[in-house]
């Protein structure tokens, strides 16, 4: 496969993972912002800025975080190169660059979303609503992949936009982890606790997969367990990382015996690995580590199969 159609459906997946991922934090960061947690609102209104890194992008623009600017900034905002809006239209566009290479499935869900969200930028986020445009997001990116698994041939061009998809979804668990333990470390309030954690399970869709492979109550050791090393939850690191160890020796070719190797050992790791081992070193400490390590694997990725040589 040419360097530049593996790229661009990489890119393609990746885009529109990104898309979802953003729209689950922005529908917690929403329903958070309705409850009155005093103080602390302001830290989840600004959790999706930490988790992307855009803070200072905001603050550039914006006096104050305040829930309606995120909104807008993360949802509509063409001039936030990491909005939904521009998220699904590089994603397009990227679909469109190989339209020979996708089935015609495929490419209507994408054609379809650019399409309709266009119109509801032209009318603006509050006609349709906060909570109603997340589930559109969402529900639109469970289009494309069901499309993309039920109707392509399981060949190259299928596992560059699987590869895509689990870069930036392990990317993404890492990061509201991470962000949302440091926002949450030390709190003693167990009616706002619940809430958080709750939200937390909910903005990576593992709240029912967490009642049922836990019958107690909610906890941040259990919560970073299941979803750093549980591979039966679909967003956790490990079943992305297992997915990428399976996806990667199966391209075709002896390009990228580099990246083959550093998501072998990635995927030992979190296969061997243990959550008291995590906690000892340091929640934080740890997906540092591994956003380092699976930005690497993404890097060596690019510079193996997506880049002109």
């Amino acid at each position: 496969m040419l360097s530049r159609t593996a790229s661009e459906l990489y890119w393609m997946s990746r885009h529109l993972e990104r898309a979802e991922n953003m729209a689950r934090m922005l529908d917690v960061a929403w329903n958070l912002s309705l409850i009155p947690f005093a103080a602390t609102v302001e830290d989840e209104v600004a959790a999706p800025l930490k988790i992307t890194g855009t803070l200072d992008r905001y603050i550039a623009r914006y006096d104050t975080v305040q829930i309606n600017n995120v909104m807008h900034f993360f949802s509509l905002d063409e001039e936030n190169p990491g909005s939904i809006y521009n998220c699904i239209r590089s994603a397009r566009e990227n679909a469109h660059a190989v339209r020979g290479r996708i089935t015609s499935e495929v490419w209507e869900s994408i054609n379809a979303t650019w399409i309709e969200l266009q119109n509801i930028r032209r009318f603006g986020l509050i006609a349709m609503g906060a909570s109603a445009f997340m589930d559109w997001v969402k529900e639109r990116s469970h289009l494309f992949r069901g499309a993309a698994y039920g109707t392509m041939i399981r060949n190259d061009a299928f596992r560059f936009i699987r590869i895509g998809t689990f870069i930036e979804r392990a990317d993404n668990t890492a990061r509201i982890l991470d962000v949302k333990h440091q926002i949450h470390a030390g709190q003693g309030n167990s009616a706002v606790d619940y809430y958080r954690w709750n939200a937390l399970l909910r903005s990576v869709g593992a709240y029912e997969a967490y009642r049922e492979l836990y019958t107690d109550r909610v906890t941040a050791e259990q919560i970073a367990e299941m979803l750093i090393f549980r591979a039966e939850v679909p967003r956790s690191l490990r079943s992305c990382v297992e997915m990428l160890a399976e996806l990667l020796p199966a391209v075709e070719g002896d390009a990228g015996l580099d990246a083959k190797r550093l998501v072998a050992v990635q995927f030992a790791r979190l296969q061997y690995g243990d959550i008291h081992h995590v906690f000892g070193i340091g929640l934080h400490e740890y997906l540092t580590d591994f956003l380092r390590r699976i930005n690497e694997l993404a890097d060596t990725i690019q510079s193996a199969y997506l880049e002109l040589v």
